[in-house]
């Protein structure tokens, strides 16, 4: 089988819990760490599936990875090898295939309530999931490409993930780990603090005291999100 490609933008924003995931089913998969300068493949034939983490930057900004990055998505879609993109990523494939990418209403870090949609692609993706607290770090969001489905949405933002066909975008952080969240609190304590205004933001003591009990419930609805997007990997 093929390598499932992991594209890593920033160092603290790794694949987490996706990684796990992938050992525990032996799925082979390669770390491609965009931050370290490693080059963007040109094919996506290359590999199973691309996986796209997510990052600190905008997808707007005037990166030079990000030239090649789009076309690779766009040729992932044309040679049906699946997407996923955790945030960033989700904006990344949302851009690449027609979508916009801009300032949410509020930044969102912390702890939130997300609801599924009430379609039956929502359920082929969440089964019989209705809501649950997903770990949220971010100020901008995706609109839906052409052709994509609605699967979930929160208080704060309106598209935390889409469907097309196999291929997945979330807006929302279903990947996190208590190293991660312990992380990001570390280098994103100025960010708290400069938006601590926000009814969409948490503490550093607030997030990290919760993440005890909301994690299991996290890996739970990931591990529903990964099962059904490993259907589609090609061999």
């Amino acid at each position: 089988m093929k390598p499932v490609a992991i594209f890593r933008h920033s160092p603290t924003e790794g694949a987490g819990y996706f990684a796990e995931f992938l050992n525990e089913h032996a799925i082979p998969w390669v770390m491609i760490r965009i931050d370290e300068g490693d080059p963007v493949p040109q094919s996506a034939q290359e590999y199973s599936g691309l996986v796209f983490m997510g990052g600190p930057m905008s997808v707007n900004d005037d990166l030079p990875w990000i030239l090649f990055v789009l076309p690779l998505i766009r040729d992932a879609v044309v040679h049906d090898v699946p997407l996923l993109g955790h945030c960033l990523g989700g904006q990344l494939i949302s851009k690449a295939l027609g979508g916009i990418v801009g300032k949410n209403p509020v930044k969102e870090l912390g702890w939130g309530r997300v609801e599924v949609s009430d379609n039956d692609i929502a359920r082929e993706w969440l089964g019989d999931i209705r809501e649950f607290d997903s770990f949220h770090w971010h100020g901008e969001t995706f609109s839906l490409p052409k052709g994509a489905v609605h699967l979930l949405s929160s208080a704060y933002c309106e598209n935390q993930a889409y469907a097309i066909g196999k291929h997945l975008a979330l807006q929302c952080h279903v990947e996190m780990t208590e190293h991660m969240i312990q992380q990001w609190c570390d280098v994103g304590a100025n960010e708290i603090t400069a938006n601590s205004g926000s009814p969409a933001v948490q503490s550093a003591t607030e997030m990290q005291l919760q993440m005890h009990d909301k994690l299991p419930e996290l890996h739970r609805v990931a591990a529903h999100l990964y099962h059904h997007w490993l259907h589609g990997l090609t061999h």
